[in-house]
């Protein structure tokens, strides 16, 4: 896992980037720990663990041949797949919806040859574009939410023409991109039996670790979780993606530490950020660089306006593939490293469209 890890592009810049910091300023380095957000690794790890407990169950593979065997092209599967990541994420947060799809698309491609890459990145655009409509469907919007004191309603009021115009051109994207060609299951595939105990363990275990994530205790949760996996079924735990796990701890804290850097306090105060125009379009950049939860934290010290910094932040999530956590756990999950670049073909385009019909929503 640790050779791997360091053939991980991503995973080098970030060290390289903390080498750098921490050279910059080594007084720093004993606060590093508190620059975590530590519930979100364990909300994480917790999710990792049951994902994988399903997956190895075979219970994903054997929904995937009952989608296969029920759709008739290769554009209605593609539909069918992005639109539930699309629905999931405004009602199980965008990444719970990913390690829901991810897998399952991971199980249909094996079965069909469709191309990984391309379904794993309609599905990272669309649980960025379902998550903007709720106030639980990402934590940017969550932290946002509390923050306006709007109702839940009223916050959904509110994003419903933007989440309307992303879904329609995901929608067509999708068509477009995937034909009518008939649905071929591979003659050489076999499906192994469904693991029974180890598919009701892990789908037992959803309920009660959402509710204690839900409530603030996801270190508890994950606990738990863990705990039941070492008790029962050891081999689950070995096959978590570790990696991923200290590729966000890396994340939090490079990302943290350069919020922290004087220069760029500077620059977010040059801004102008008490212009709405000036903070939607500071919003999206921000997210660019330092992924748009932080964004959406760092900017509420500058303004209120909690409609424009949530349109903002939302539409950043596109883009570069750091815009969303969301985009970098959909990449590490399909497995195929072309997928790191191709992400780029689509979501930076699909970014300019975003940008636009925000602009024009806000604005127009």
């Amino acid at each position: 896992m640790l050779k791997n890890l360091f053939k991980d592009g991503f995973f080098l810049l970030l060290l390289a980037v903390l080498l750098v910091l921490s050279a910059l300023s080594p007084h720093l380095i004993v606060s590093y720990p508190a620059l975590v957000d530590w519930p979100t690794i364990a909300a994480l790890t917790g999710l990792l663990a049951l994902t994988k407990g399903l997956e190895l169950s075979g219970a994903l593979d054997h929904a995937g041949h009952w989608l296969t065997a029920r759709m008739t092209s290769e554009r209605a599967v593609a539909f069918c797949l992005v639109l539930t990541a699309a629905l999931l994420s405004m009602v199980l947060t965008n990444d719970v919806a990913l390690f829901v799809v991810v897998p399952l698309t991971l199980g249909v491609c094996r079965l069909t040859g469709m191309p990984v890459s391309r379904l794993v990145i309609l599905e990272a655009l669309a649980v960025n574009a379902g998550s903007a409509l709720t106030p639980i469907g990402n934590p940017q919007n969550l932290f946002l939410w509390q923050l306006s004191g709007v109702s839940f309603l009223e916050f959904v009021v509110q994003m419903l023409p933007l989440v309307l115009i992303l879904m329609v051109f995901l929608l067509v994207l999708t068509c477009s991109l995937f034909g009518r060609h008939p649905i071929r299951i591979g003659l050489g595939e076999q499906l192994a039996p469904l693991d029974a105990r180890l598919f009701w363990c892990s789908l037992i275990l959803y309920a009660p670790f959402l509710l204690l994530t839900d409530l603030r205790h996801a270190e508890l949760a994950a606990m738990i979780v863990l705990l039941v996996f070492l008790l029962l079924r050891r081999a689950v735990l070995m096959r978590i993606d570790w990696g991923l796990l200290l590729v966000f701890v890396l994340m939090f804290i490079d990302l943290r530490l350069l919020s922290g850097l004087d220069i760029v306090r500077e620059a977010m105060q040059s801004l102008g950020l008490e212009q709405p125009r000036h903070l939607y379009l500071t919003a999206i950049a921000a997210s660019q660089l330092i992924s748009n939860v932080p964004a959406a934290i760092a900017l509420v010290d500058y303004s209120r306006d909690w409609r424009v910094i949530a349109y903002g932040v939302n539409v950043g999530g596109f883009g570069l593939m750091v815009g969303s956590m969301a985009n970098l756990i959909a990449l590490r999950m399909c497995g195929e490293r072309k997928a790191w670049l191709e992400f780029h073909w689509y979501a930076i385009p699909f970014l300019g469209v975003a940008m636009a019909a925000g602009y024009v929503l806000l604005f127009g």
